[in-house]
């Protein structure tokens, strides 16, 4: 190989060099005069919720996307380096972040702080269906705790503590401040939940969902869970034909005709139940694993939650 052929590519290998570094500073807002501490969350949901309590006291990036599924979603090499060069780390956990739990351990095992909000929330068991078994997982902790806004309200609490604790430079006033407006917010979205719901009869407060993740809404408000079209906790198992047979049953002994069908997740499978059932199904749309981009019906969790409860609350009294 000749001496000019060999410097070549030393200039090409050190341009490519070069321009890894810059998209990777771009990336993770690390460039020249960005020194304020950084926080990454995992989940968008979450992102929105820690956005909120540390307002301009840091630089919060969210690894998860608009729109993506919170089990399948990945991670690019340079995200993976965001993680171990976090001041804090905020999670979901329970098996959420599929996809994602080895990157979030192996920040923690660098000496990262971390934050599994799931397991902070008092979490609850998958149960089993009213008439389709227990289905895949029933036992193990449900990592879905934000459907249940009064669980919200206590991991914002707990962040604001880790915030306070781990992330040095920020104004400990502001962050409670901001926390306590949050705090305020998320009960008046309790409270409106309550008296939404209060529209809907005993009797047909009944759920049928693409795959269980309503469990906590259920136990907060007053809810049965007749069952899912996925009988699992997370959008990567597949339904069996046994599994609806056994859910149009359920749904025909419970006179539920409505499914909730995940916003972000084609309702194929909810149109599959359509067919099994007659034709005489009524699909609804709800956001339920991940935010939208602003200004899509659920850009922050609050008005992801206002728009289920009405989504709901109108599928299931018929108004």
């Amino acid at each position: 190989m000749s001496v000019r052929v060999r410097a070549a590519r030393l200039r090409a290998l050190l341009l490519t060099l070069v321009a890894f570094l810059v998209v990777a500073g771009t990336a993770t807002g690390c460039g020249p005069g960005d020194d304020r501490p950084r926080i990454v969350v995992t989940t968008n949901i979450l992102g929105d919720i820690t956005r909120e309590i540390v307002g301009g006291e840091a630089e919060v990036s969210v690894l998860m996307k608009p729109n993506a599924d919170p089990h399948s979603f990945g991670l690019s090499a340079v995200q993976a380096a965001e993680l171990e060069n976090a001041d804090l780390v905020v999670h979901n956990g329970l098996g959420l972040e599929e996809n994602v739990t080895r990157h979030v351990e192996a920040a923690r095992d660098s000496g990262v702080a971390t934050f599994a909000a799931g397991e902070a929330a008092d979490p609850l068991t998958f149960q089993a269906d009213e008439e389709g078994g227990p289905g895949d997982g029933a036992g193990a902790p449900d990592p879905h705790f934000w459907t249940d806004p009064d669980r919200v309200r206590k991991v914002a609490g707990l962040i604001t503590d880790r915030i306070v604790e781990h992330v040095d430079g920020v104004d400990e006033k502001a962050v409670r401040g901001n926390a306590e407006r949050y705090d305020g917010e998320l009960a008046a979205l309790s409270t409106w939940m309550e008296k939404s719901f209060a529209a809907i009869d005993e009797g047909r407060r009944a759920l049928v969902t693409n795959h269980h993740v309503f469990g906590y809404l259920a136990d907060r408000f007053g809810f049965r869970v007749i069952g899912a079209v996925i009988p699992s906790g997370t959008t990567l198992a597949s339904p069996s034909s046994s599994d609806l047979r056994s859910l149009t049953r359920a749904m025909e002994k419970a006179d539920v005709r409505t499914v909730f069908a995940d916003s972000s997740q084609p309702t194929r499978l909810a149109d599959v139940l359509r067919r099994e059932m007659g034709g005489d199904v009524n699909v609804v749309p709800l956001y339920s694993e991940s935010l939208t981009e602003k200004g899509e019906g659920a850009g922050t969790y609050l008005e992801m939650m206002r728009a289920n409860t009405s989504a709901m609350t109108e599928g299931l009294t018929g108004n």
